[in-house]
């Protein structure tokens, strides 16, 4: 108590000025994250987005029988979305997540000192819930630092600032409660997070996570809750991800590329583990391998185990994934077991090979697919529709017209049309142009075979 009023008394006789700065010792940071939040939170802008949506109009949506009968669509809605960005560049790159701003018509982002600004999506992917925006301001922006978030530890003190519920910017603490977490629903559900127990909360997702330097370590995602409030378990997308988008942006790309591995894993458990012989769980071993795979080229065979990638280990698929788009195009080396020894050697990453060529096209005569667009499946087809890796002939990337009232749709891999294979989408044209009153389409949709039955 003594020492409190003294504290206390210090203070009251003694005035000085406060100062704003970045912590640098464990006693700063234990007084107050005041100077931290200082330097990051100026940096953190809500996002309104506004979308249009249609309502359904009958229960059968999506169903192209009842489609032709009832229509596909509702009266538009005006739907609005709040969420969190981070501004990156002074120049106005603004990050956020997809989810965000998916589909939006019109982008609002206003700043913690209630300037606002319209924005536009440079680039946005699904796949990793990320979204790139750009503000044109009329001055230099105040923006976030991003820190390699490969260097975070379990332990490490860090703040989630964004706008939960839409009540203002708010500032939670915590700490990194975990790393390489990748068991999760965002997304596509291949991602790779950083976990805090800083509260996160509706509002928050796209939102800054920093360190104690007032760097940007992640992007505020997701939650895991049972009844949609924080329980102290957040995830957040690694900066060195985030990077790896705003960089490609600024390079005029409008669809995010990522290296092509070719291959498909599977995270190697305990009983895997014993029958390869190693003494602890590690790496992912090879379930599948397309022929051009880079890793092929490489020498590494199906059930071989990739140990580390870049010089980074990998024990799960999305941990794979998350490297190969970390890393981006170019030589890297690759370390593996093969036949219960190690070895290592160098893959060149790139974009899946759009060979042999995928020949497009629309079908707009007067048969069964017409409004079907059609490609040869090679591997940049399989990336693009996400194909198994075995899947061979032809491809629908859009089912419009007839096409879609027979029951075809994008992604859908066509294996016959009345008995006959198509490997080339001119063998489907020939096929579909048979005279015939009675059609059989096979084809595989996700995965699954399917057989389509109709009369003309």
């Amino acid at each position: 108590m003594l020492r409190l009023v003294l504290v206390a008394f210090v203070s009251t006789a003694l005035p000085v000025k406060a100062e704003t700065s970045v912590p640098e010792s464990a006693q700063q940071i234990s007084l107050s994250f005041a100077p931290v939040v200082a330097e990051a939170a100026p940096a953190v802008v809500n996002i309104y987005a506004r979308s249009e949506v249609r309502d359904r109009r009958n229960p059968f949506q999506g169903d192209p029988f009842f489609d032709q009968f009832f229509g596909t669509n509702g009266p538009p809605r005006v739907q609005n979305s709040l969420g969190s960005g981070v501004i990156t560049s002074a120049e106005g790159i603004v990050v956020s997540n997809y989810h965000v701003v998916e589909n939006a018509t019109d982008i609002r982002v206003v700043l913690a000192d209630r300037r606002e600004y319209s924005a536009r999506v440079l680039l946005a992917d699904r796949q990793s819930d990320l979204a790139v925006l750009k503000v044109d301001a009329d001055a230099p922006l105040p923006a976030l630092a991003l820190a390699d978030s490969d260097a975070l530890q379990v332990g490490d003190l860090v703040l989630a600032i964004g706008n939960p519920f839409g009540v203002g910017q708010t500032v939670s603490s915590g700490i990194v409660s975990g790393l390489a977490r990748s068991a999760l629903q965002v997304g596509d559900g291949s991602g790779y997070f950083v976990q805090t127990d800083a509260p996160i909360n509706p509002g928050n997702s796209g939102g800054a996570l920093v360190d104690m330097a007032g760097r940007l370590v992640g992007i505020n995602t997701a939650i895991l809750t049972k009844d949609g409030g924080s329980n102290g378990i957040g995830f957040a997308i690694p900066s060195n991800l985030v990077a790896a988008f705003i960089a490609q942006a600024k390079a005029g790309e409008t669809r995010f590329q990522r290296p092509w591995a070719g291959m498909t894993g599977q995270e190697v458990d305990g009983t895997l583990a014993e029958a390869l012989g190693l003494d602890r769980p590690l790496g992912v071993m090879i379930t599948a391998l397309h022929p051009q795979s880079p890793l092929a080229a490489a020498g590494l065979a199906e059930g071989d185990v990739i140990l580390s990638l870049g010089g980074a280990p990998v024990n799960t698929p999305q941990e794979l994934l998350y490297r190969l788009t970390v890393l981006g195009n170019g030589p890297q080396a690759v370390s593996y077991l093969k036949e219960g020894a190690t070895g290592e050697a160098q893959v060149t990453l790139g974009p899946a090979p759009d060979e042999p060529d995928r020949a497009e096209l629309t079908v707009r005569d007067d048969v069964i697919l017409r409004g079907a667009t059609l490609v040869r499946i090679n591997p940049a087809v399989i990336a693009d529709l996400h194909l198994p890796l075995d899947a061979r002939g032809v491809a629908v990337t859009e089912a419009t017209d007839f096409a879609r009232e027979v029951g075809l749709q994008a992604g859908d891999v066509l294996v016959a049309i009345n008995g006959e294979p198509l490997e080339t989408p001119q063998d489907a044209l020939v096929a579909a142009s048979q005279p015939s009153r009675r059609w059989q389409i096979d084809l595989i949709r996700a995965g699954e075979p399917l057989r389509l039955r109709f009369r003309l």
